[in-house]
């Protein structure tokens, strides 16, 4: 496990994670700093622990937000997913209409052929 400081609220915190992860949880520590900062820009100081709850709540709300839109675009690539196989049955069921109708066209034009030939 890697050792990362990371500022919140002007404050260091030394936090585990595993290797490889320092950079995102750097981001993450900004991510939730930043929402400190909003936090005492709103509401001023209400203390260390009000205020991480309410940048938590903020981080959570953001996050639920995001999960609602990809659910949204889930489900619209799920209904464009079905649109597409049903234009391709469409396409199939037209592809076969015209191939009857396409032989149906040759055999009259071999029938009228013979005819002008005789």
């Amino acid at each position: 496990m890697a050792h990362v400081i990371v500022q919140v609220n002007g404050r260091p915190y030394t936090m585990q994670c595993p290797e490889g992860e320092e950079a995102h949880l750097k981001e993450l520590a900004e991510l939730l700093d930043g929402e400190v900062q909003r936090v005492k820009t709103s509401v001023g100081n209400v203390g260390d622990i009000r205020m991480l709850v309410m940048a938590g709540l903020m981080v959570a709300d953001r996050l639920s937000e995001a999960i609602a839109k990809i659910q949204a675009l889930e489900e619209q690539v799920a209904g464009l997913r079905e649109a597409k196989t049903a234009a391709q049955a469409e396409v199939q069921e037209v592809q076969l209409a015209l191939g009857e109708r396409l032989l149906v066209a040759s055999k009259r034009l071999e029938l009228l052929a013979q005819e002008l030939g005789k």
